[in-house]
């Protein structure tokens, strides 16, 4: 009775085994689950025992697929169960019969879920593939001190396979309160924009952007900056990437007072210049990342006037949807109405609540 019950076990554990994905490590170590994707340098596959493993596609012996899988082999894709044979792989295709080609021929490896999401990215739907988050600081005093402040950002950004889509918006205000105080109103300020990035190759992209601000202490009652060009992901992985950017842009500023009002009383000027920058992000960990962005516009109408922007900041993540963040900015203005000073600094602190969609 008891072997009767064993062998029944055994032909129930091993009918478990054939319906499920395996990985023979070249050390003769066995992983058994379901394979989920693999960029031809690694292989992800899901186990019951410890979740996702990840291990180096070079160490891997042998791999056998019970389910289909989406291959991708030197520019051909095949779909179905896989195994492998010595140095070839193996893929029971439905409509093309076998497939067999060598190993070091796989560039790409998904299951079902993991197609489902990459043809998806090639063509999201414009409410889909949004991340970012909403940042918030405030801060109040009284007593020898009377002083409000308020810092609101908001940052979204929209992937694609090939292109992103990028929205951001800041506001920074703050008074002083005390009877007599001059100013009354310390910081007013408010900006944001948008840029769109497309590859033109794997390094090599095209980007449009409009950039607006206001910023009431330095009379500015309106910067529009309409420019493009080409930027270079000098570093692209999952956990930092640099992009490099150069292009040019039309620039058209209104002010409240005159710029030079012992020789005219004009308020509005309008200029060509270039646009050179970087954007820089940093993963640190599970729960950090750092962000920084420099941008240099060198007045193509009147040379040796320029304008600049610096932005640096970190984001904590508390929990899901939590995170502290701090942040720096400085704007620069070579050429300001008289009687304004040309750096605007910006040092905040807050929560952040991020979204992903």
């Amino acid at each position: 009775m008891r072997s009767w019950i064993a062998g029944i076990l055994f032909l129930f554990m091993s009918a478990i085994a054939i319906r499920a994905d395996q990985i023979i490590l070249k050390n003769g170590d066995r992983l058994t689950g379901s394979i989920t994707k693999s960029d031809g340098k690694t292989l992800v596959i899901k186990t019951d025992y410890a979740g996702d493993v990840t291990v180096k596609f070079d160490a891997i012996q042998d791999m056998f697929s019970a389910g289909e899988l989406h291959v991708e082999l030197d520019g051909k894709t095949a779909q179905g169960p896989i195994s492998t044979k010595g140095d070839d792989v193996i893929v029971a295709t439905k409509t093309a019969g076998t497939v067999e080609a060598p190993r070091s021929s796989i560039t790409t490896v998904r299951n079902q879920a993991e197609q489902s999401a990459y043809e998806k990215a090639l063509h999201p739907r414009w409410g889909e593939g949004w991340s970012g988050g909403i940042n918030l600081g405030f801060a109040v005093t009284r007593g020898n001190s009377e002083t409000k402040n308020l810092n609101v950002a908001f940052t979204a950004v929209r992937k694609g396979f090939q292109d992103k889509l990028g929205l951001y918006a800041n506001s920074i205000f703050a008074t002083n309160d005390l009877p007599g105080a001059t100013p009354h109103t310390t910081a007013n300020s408010i900006g944001g924009g948008t840029r769109y990035d497309r590859d033109i190759h794997h390094r090599l992209f095209g980007f449009v952007n409009a950039d607006f601000f206001y910023d009431e202490l330095q009379s500015l009652d309106l910067r529009s900056i309409i420019g493009g060009g080409l930027g270079w992901h000098a570093v692209k992985r999952e956990t930092s990437t640099l992009d490099l950017l150069s292009g040019a842009n039309y620039t058209h500023e209104s002010y409240s007072q005159p710029f030079h009002p012992e020789i005219s009383d004009a308020k509005t000027r309008s200029l060509a210049a270039a646009t050179l920058g970087d954007e820089f992000m940093q993963k640190i960990g599970a729960g950090t990342v750092i962000r920084q962005s420099l941008y240099f516009y060198p007045d193509l109408s009147n040379t040796g006037e320029y304008r600049g922007t610096f932005n640096f900041g970190t984001v904590t993540r508390i929990n899901k949807w939590l995170g502290w963040q701090n942040s720096f900015g400085d704007v620069y203005v070579s050429a300001p109405p008289e009687g304004k000073k040309k750096n605007d600094l910006m040092l905040s602190t807050g929560l952040s609540f991020s979204f992903t969609r």
